[in-house]
């Protein structure tokens, strides 16, 4: 059964999620059925979500709600813990980490507030396991004053996000720009209306060696020589390479 059809059929707390994003749930998470994964969502809502995440990840998942509404602690159940604080609360969201352990996931659905959700970002993401994912929802909020949005205002989570890609290729940047910590730990950055999602992950060395035949590879490799040593001559164009 799919995210979404378990949602159509759903008779139990109220579940509020735009409709499109289930497809992207779908594409991260799935490698983490069945898995003890440790999930956090940030904004309990209505408490529904939490228990589509347990119905979604199994029996082995453990679902971790945060919310700043006390009320919020009915939603507690088998698999489901909640904890009441602010999310831009790093020595609280510390606390959390301390009880529940480093998550596998992370779903901000939380405050929307622009501040905060980089907050958030900035203290949590670091501290997740290798091949964790980082979501964060209701980005559209990121062009709402009153969330602390505007088009592109420097300090929205969507602009951290666009100097974010070049830090994901800063290894490419010919030492204008220095690799991070997040260049080292992010294999990609997703986009999507509303939506961004971070895939952590270590790479071994970057290289494009040759792959095929010994002789080609030496051919290849004299021509690559040839148009470095040549390739300053004025009237010379790269030479194609053509499929054999």
């Amino acid at each position: 059964m799919t995210l979404w059809s378990d949602v159509l059929i759903n008779d139990k707390r109220l579940i509020h999620k735009w409709k499109h994003y289930f497809p992207i749930y779908e594409r991260h998470f799935t490698d983490f059925i069945y898995k003890p994964v440790t999930f956090i969502e940030i904004g309990c809502g209505l408490g529904g979500s939490l228990q589509m995440w347990k119905r979604y990840f199994g029996p082995h998942a453990r679902i971790i709600g945060i919310d700043i509404n006390p009320e919020c602690k009915r939603f507690a159940e088998d698999q489901i813990e909640i904890h009441i604080g602010p999310q831009q609360d790093t020595a609280f969201l510390q606390r959390v980490i301390d009880q529940v352990g480093i998550p596998d996931i992370v779903v901000d659905d939380g405050s929307h507030i622009m501040s905060q959700i980089v907050t958030t970002f900035n203290f949590l993401y670091p501290k997740m396991l290798k091949n964790g994912v980082y979501l964060v929802e209701d980005l559209h909020t990121a062009y709402w004053e009153e969330y602390e949005g505007g088009l592109r205002k420097p300090t929205t989570f969507i602009e951290v996000c666009k100097s974010l890609i070049d830090e994901l290729n800063a290894d490419h940047s010919r030492g204008t720009l220095s690799p991070t910590e997040f260049t080292k730990s992010t294999m990609g950055m997703h986009f999507y209306d509303s939506v961004v999602v971070f895939e952590r992950g270590a790479y071994t060395q970057k290289y494009a060696p040759l792959w095929g035949r010994t002789l080609d590879r030496l051919a290849e490799q004299v021509k690559a020589k040839l148009r470095k040593d040549h390739g300053s001559a004025i009237g010379h164009a790269p030479e194609s390479r053509c499929s054999r």
